[in-house]
């Protein structure tokens, strides 16, 4: 094992040790300095960590620019590489970090596609329920617009953070953070009647019996999995618009927001660490925000 694994190795570790970070986001660390190591391998740079000066990855920028990858992914892949100095300083593997003055590339802040409330009963419309799994996903969907949840947060929900009398569930998000989230009662009821009609028949799989949503072999669903039942959904539903899982987050942020909810409320419910985050959502729908300056600012000509 060469210096530069040897270090990625312990830069892994303490992400799970020491950060607490989840297993996806660890992996992304990851693959971020195996891109800086295959650079330096591929330009015979033969220095360590320790050695490599802001020139060299100055260079390496310039170098993922021109594989093609978009701003956003060389923003994050810096991120990830001034996160490993960071490590490396901490570690005194390297006196200097050299990613200081690393400059990235400056982002447009991306507006998310939405849905309205009318294209998310359309595409939830659309799923067979005279097959087994057609309640499952219905009942999974409308959980997933009600509550908000990541896709990571719906495949990982678990029977016992279900609080359904009380009209609440316990969601595990980043960081292994909980929060209570409230639940409608559609999204309540399609639950029960999956676990009362179809989840008693499935097959028990001792590690995931107390998983909520399960495929027909009785395992957790995968992330990828719920990316292709929405993508499947939408089709039929003839929606042309970019629709992922995270698509149903979007929706249920900015029509809360239009709704006018607290922004603190909305942070809360999405687990954004940061307010700056939920604040995308006040960007949403500029018709929606000359609407209300029209309706309570008496300064406002149009």
């Amino acid at each position: 094992m060469n210096i530069w694994q040897s270090h990625l190795k312990g830069f892994l570790i303490y992400l799970r040790l020491e950060k607490s970070l989840s297993p996806n986001t660890i992996e992304a660390y990851g693959n971020d300095i195996e891109k800086l190591i295959q650079f330096i391998t591929i330009k015979e740079i033969k220095s360590g960590p320790e050695a490599l000066k802001l020139k060299d990855l100055q260079e390496f920028v310039k170098w993922i620019a021109e594989l093609g990858m978009s701003e956003r992914s060389q923003a994050r892949i810096i991120s990830g590489i001034k996160a490993f100095y960071k490590f490396c300083k901490q570690e005194q593997i390297s006196a200097t970090d050299p990613t200081e003055l690393l400059s990235a590339p400056k982002l447009k802040k991306a507006l998310p596609d939405t849905l309205t409330f009318e294209e998310i009963e359309k595409i939830i419309a659309s799923i067979d329920l005279s097959k087994p799994e057609g309640m499952r996903n219905k009942a999974m969907l409308e959980t997933l617009y009600s509550c908000g949840l990541r896709v990571s947060e719906i495949v990982g929900l678990k029977r016992s953070h279900l609080y359904l009398d009380i009209g609440f569930i316990r969601v595990v998000g980043k960081g292994d953070k909980e929060r209570l989230i409230p639940i409608g009662s559609d999204a309540i009821k399609f639950i029960q009647i999956y676990l009362n009609e179809i989840r008693v028949h499935l097959p028990e799989n001792r590690s995931n019996e107390d998983i909520l949503f399960l495929n027909r072999r009785g395992s957790m669903l995968s992330r990828v999995m719920v990316f292709y039942i929405i993508k499947d959904l939408a089709l039929k539903a003839e929606i042309k618009k970019n629709i992922s899982p995270h698509t149903f987050r979007h929706s249920f942020a900015t029509h809360l927001v239009e709704g006018g909810a607290d922004l603190r409320a909305v942070q809360e419910m999405l687990g954004h660490e940061s307010i700056t985050t939920t604040e995308i959502y006040t960007h949403m729908d500029r018709n929606f925000l000359r609407d209300t300056l029209q309706r309570f600012h008496p300064g406002f000509k149009q």
